[in-house]
């Protein structure tokens, strides 16, 4: 892995986005999204986006500029409570928003990304979370069947990455990004540090660099 560098410039990055695609990003309540990722997607305008994560945050963080210009279609997370815009376009019937329960969520997208046809979870049960899916009776116990999630690109905040894409956050910023590396076509990192290949000890990755294809160093404010 030594001669491999997968830094880009933040002018590669536009282009690997487009209208109607399913993105997956790190963060809770906007802490450990990659808000220079969100700021280019809100700048190029690219609209139709199914956003999957933990919550879209408030209107001036995290996700919530994207929700705040109009350019996510549906949104599939645990909450929208931080965020009245969410709800505003919710009701309105601007915007599709699946409410998963937390650990469902998290359980989803790691299916998503083991190749697992989905996952049994007794939450639920009994409440409108069951409407429309697939019940299962084992040991005499109701599951719902919690079919997998996955996405064309997932966007990640990490504290430092090496040339290679290993990748370390910083404290309660790791987050969902670790998972969502898992169940993504596409692994696009923002970092604050790169670094050589060596640098960092292997025991203190925390997302191997075999997951990630792109970084790019946060911009200065």
């Amino acid at each position: 892995m030594i001669g491999i560098n997968k830094e880009v410039e933040w002018s590669d990055v536009g282009p690997l986005f487009r209208d109607g695609q399913r993105i997956m990003f790190g963060g809770f309540m906007g802490v450990g999204t990659p808000e220079g990722i969100v700021a280019l997607l809100q700048e190029q305008g690219t609209k139709d986006l199914t956003l999957i994560g933990n919550d879209t945050a408030a209107p001036g963080t995290g996700v919530g500029p994207l929700i705040s210009a109009g350019q996510v279609s549906r949104a599939v997370v645990s909450h929208i409570g931080t965020n009245p815009v969410t709800g505003k376009k919710m009701i309105a019937g601007e915007l599709d928003v699946e409410l998963v329960p937390q650990g469902t969520l998290a359980e989803r997208i790691r299916c998503g990304g083991a190749g697992l046809g989905g996952v049994l979870t007794p939450t639920g049960v009994g409440t409108v979370v069951e409407e429309g899916k697939t019940k299962m009776v084992v040991d005499g116990k109701s599951f719902l069947i919690e079919l997998p999630l996955r996405a064309e690109v997932a966007i990640l905040k990490a504290k430092r990455a090496d040339r290679a894409g290993n990748l370390v956050y910083e404290r309660a910023a790791r987050n969902f990004n670790p998972l969502m590396a898992l169940a993504a076509d596409l692994v696009i990192a923002e970092v604050d540090e790169i670094v050589e290949v060596g640098d960092i000890d292997p025991d203190h990755v925390m997302t191997p660099g075999a997951l990630v294809d792109k970084i790019v160093l946060a911009r200065r404010p």
